[in-house]
């Protein structure tokens, strides 16, 4: 009994911020009062402050780029890493640990340490504000999580399954695209969410290398309006737009959950 009222009061706490966000993010835009703010809104105003948001900040060029950096890098980031930990672990690369170090190493550093060197050096590459320069960056940061987990996935995988299909007469490469692949669904998909979610609310880097609303991912966008909150844009609309840009991975995550926990556990062997 103690222990479900500690949970209880637990989870009554850690949903306090959740309630507060749903119920001031729907009050209509010109009724926000402080000293209200537990208070259930009169009116329902979510929809109409999130449609607001999206004219003012031009949310939906945003939606669409980050759209397209969180499918497509960790798509291309999850292949590279599986790759990788393909050719370390099956293919037994010369030094192959010290391999996985060097691509693993580069996740000890902290991300504000690369901003000054990305920003420099996309700009000399014409790459700064640019689509294809926030797709790269994406891939190359989510390369090291791909490979630590698909390196661990196939060590767990027999090696006489490659003999087997080598004397087939399969090309290396065709037996990771038709074998390995195929047996790591579940890995590949864990890492792909995880990847997936960081990119959609990602902010440091849309900062940095992008300017435009047609280019920079949507938090950055999301951030300039909650700055404008104190030069004339209500709260309500600030939150809703939070509120509704956060729904995607929310969904994501819930709709995969299943999938996301088996596929850690495989790649933890």
């Amino acid at each position: 009994m103690i222990r479900r009222a500690v949970l209880i009061v637990l989870g009554l706490i850690w949903l306090g911020p959740t309630y507060l966000l749903l119920v001031n993010a729907s009050r209509p835009a010109d009724s926000y009062d402080p000293s209200r703010a537990w208070a259930p809104p009169e009116d329902f105003s979510l929809v109409t402050n999130f449609l607001r948001a999206l004219d003012s900040a031009d949310l939906g060029a945003s939606l669409g780029s980050t759209a397209l950096y969180s499918v497509v890098s960790p798509a291309l980031g999850v292949l590279v890493g599986a790759l990788a930990g393909y050719t370390i672990v099956v293919l037994r690369l010369r030094h192959g640990f010290w391999w996985f170090l060097l691509i693993f190493g580069g996740t000890v550093f902290p991300a504000q340490m690369l901003l000054v060197p990305l920003f420099v050096g996309y700009s000399d590459a014409g790459l700064y504000d640019s689509r294809l320069g926030m797709i790269l960056i994406y891939t190359a940061i989510n390369v090291p999580l791909a490979a630590f987990v698909l390196r661990n996935f196939y060590t767990g995988v027999a090696f006489s399954i490659f003999e087997a299909a080598r004397m087939d007469g399969a090309s290396t490469f065709r037996i990771f695209w038709r074998i390995y692949l195929p047996l790591s669904t579940s890995a590949l998909a864990a890492v792909f969410i995880l990847e997936f979610t960081f990119i959609w609310n990602d902010l440091i880097f849309g900062l940095t290398l992008t300017q435009t609303a047609e280019v920079r991912p949507v938090m950055t966008a999301l951030a300039g309006l909650m700055t404008d909150v104190y030069a004339g844009t209500p709260v309500p609309v600030g939150l809703a737009a939070g509120l509704v840009v956060s729904l995607p991975t929310v969904v994501l995550f819930l709709a995969t959950q299943r999938l996301f926990a088996r596929g850690l556990s495989l790649g933890s062997v």
